[in-house]
């Protein structure tokens, strides 16, 4: 989940000024084709942006007056040569009357989210904009995620002003969900989500305001609900996911629409109504059929997939498989959601694993629970110790005891970082398979390092 934020200028009370330049740069492509060539730019220098084409409308409308620190690195390495005034941008300096600052001005700065002046302004607004009890929730919610609370004097209305900050916290709770798991994020995160329904309550007369505030209020509820999921408060994150799908419905946002569905077949899954699963899997496909995103009809055919598996119908399971695989070779799109950064062929790989261990195939859940762990990213700490925890399950119940307890060490290495209630169950049921093995050197160990976790947990 696992991006920089969003930098705008919101305070600017005279309309913006278009950037023109920024536009006939652009040339011939459209913008989303435009925004794919800056996420493929970012990449090359080792920077991660959630660049999409209403990024780039707001760029070319002039609403983004200069860009945060990621994006101006990757501008620059799109364009050698020129400066960001030559890109039609303004200088730092003139941002609200305001010195720059380097990206390290926070004690809270994170490598993945450079400081910029201008998401500062956009929060501070958020802050200041609300009123009595909402301004409290605010502060409390937006805090522990990173967000500077520093007063200003800005008079905006609280849907507008917080529109920045709601976004910023979705892009925040997933990347540190990615690196350190659920479990000490859940808490922490309902306070944003009760905030952005707030804002969505305060109201505005703008249309487009208003649909905006609905998608990020949607999308939090989604990120909320997978934070529950994940630390194992089912009913919590099925009341999220059920609150985000009626956010969705409400919006006529069929892109939300899909993703809570999505994750509600991965719910039903895990919670043991494999019926249901297919059912939200399948209504999810239908939704994103008219989204133009190969392979998010790829992700959805997985979560069906899940669902067969669950039901023990390997037949339909393996036309789903077929039918996620066909649709991932189709590669990237620009109508590829933001949210879906972790699916590449790793979780392929790991979904997969997941449906043959349901199967009861358990030597072919561990040669994709193997591929699964080589493919994955670094960055998706959470993800290496759940693909290696599948690991250690499915050898152990293949008959591979010494493999198992040595991915098993792996997992628990990796869980000094991950708090995951989800893979924690894994490897304590890989610990009960192991147990009549114990007196195998590796296995022993695998169980003591296993048994000193469990206490200091």
């Amino acid at each position: 989940m696992t991006s920089s934020p969003i930098a705008s200028d919101t305070s600017t009370p005279q309309s913006p000024r278009p950037n023109l330049a920024f536009r006939e740069l652009r040339g011939r492509r459209s913008p989303g084709e435009f925004a794919a060539a800056v996420r493929r730019a970012a990449r090359e220098i080792g920077e991660r942006v959630s660049c999409d084409a209403r990024y780039i409308g707001r760029v070319e409308a002039g609403e983004i007056r200069c860009p945060n620190y990621a994006y101006e690195r990757v501008f620059l390495h799109m364009f050698p040569g020129r400066t960001l005034a030559e890109l039609g941008f303004a200088p730092r300096s003139a941002v609200r009357g305001r010195g720059a600052r380097p990206a390290t001005a926070t004690a809270t700065a994170d490598p993945q989210y450079p400081y910029d002046e201008e998401s500062d302004v956009r929060r501070r607004a958020f802050m200041t904009g609300m009123t009595g009890s909402t301004a409290t929730v605010a502060v409390a919610a937006l805090a522990p995620f990173g967000v500077p609370t520093l007063p200003a004097d800005l008079d905006r209305h609280p849907a507008r002003a917080g529109i920045g900050a709601v976004e910023e916290a979705i892009r925040r709770i997933r990347l540190l969900d990615d690196r350190h798991g659920a479990d000490g994020l859940y808490r922490r995160a309902s306070a944003p989500l009760r905030t952005a329904f707030e804002l969505l309550d305060a109201g505005t007369a703008r249309r487009d305001v208003t649909e905006r505030l609905q998608t990020g209020a949607g999308e939090l509820a989604i990120s909320v609900g997978w934070l529950a999921h994940d630390s194992g408060r089912f009913d919590d994150a099925r009341s999220h996911y059920a609150e985000a799908l009626a956010t969705a419905r409400m919006a006529g946002d069929e892109a939300l629409e899909a993703h809570a569905f999505c994750n509600t077949a991965f719910l039903a899954r895990d919670a043991g109504r494999p019926r249901e699963a297919v059912r939200a899997a399948q209504a999810a496909a239908r939704v994103a059929s008219r989204l133009g995103s190969p392979r998010l009809l790829s992700l959805l055919a997985l979560r069906e997939a899940g669902g067969w598996a669950g039901l023990g119908d390997q037949s339909s399971c393996e036309r789903s498989l077929a039918r996620a695989q066909a649709l991932f070779a189709r590669g990237a799109s620009d109508a590829d959601p933001e949210w879906m950064s972790f699916y590449g062929e790793a979780e392929m790989e790991g979904l997969e694993a997941q449906c043959w261990s349901a199967l009861g195939g358990w030597d072919r859940a561990s040669l994709h629970a193997r591929r699964a762990a080589a493919l994955q990213d670094p960055h998706f700490t959470r993800n290496m110790a759940l693909y290696t925890a599948e690991l250690a399950d499915d050898l152990a119940r293949a008959g591979h005891p010494d493999e198992s307890a040595s991915a098993g060490l792996r997992a628990l290495n990796l869980l000094e970082d991950v708090r995951s209630s989800r893979i924690e169950g894994m490897l304590a049921a890989t610990a009960r398979v192991l147990l009549p093995h114990r007196r195998a050197a590796g296995v022993s160990a695998f169980l003591d390092a296993h048994a000193v976790a469990r206490r200091s947990a």
